[in-house]
């Protein structure tokens, strides 16, 4: 007779793998530009950055577009703002404004 395998369980993730949410205060940071005001409090954030290309080498620029929560609708367009990661506001904001770091002229 032959001998069935058994299945085994798949294995569970290690216990030093982070889950859930940051701690509080330790959510991500970025500093970027305003885009875009005309929404009532929410700003269309423009994020470049800049990384080398693993296998080539080459710098490659990338731009990245949040929505983020302007709860007292200070920031105007063209203002560099940083900006921080918080629980999901609505469909699209997962952002949210610190602090106006320079305005526009």
């Amino acid at each position: 007779m032959s001998e069935v395998a058994k299945a085994e369980p798949p294995s569970q993730p290690s216990a030093s793998a982070p889950r859930g949410p940051r701690p509080r205060g330790l959510h991500k940071r970025v500093i970027g530009v305003v885009t875009s005001d005309k929404m009532n409090k929410t700003r269309t954030v423009s994020v470049t950055e800049q990384y080398r290309h693993p296998k080539y080498g080459k710098y490659i620029k990338r731009t990245l577009k949040f929505h983020v929560h302007d709860e007292r609708n200070e920031s105007k367009e063209g203002d560099t703002v940083l900006i921080i990661e918080c629980r999901p506001l609505s469909a699209t904001k997962r952002w949210r404004l610190m602090k106006v770091l320079e305005r526009a002229v």
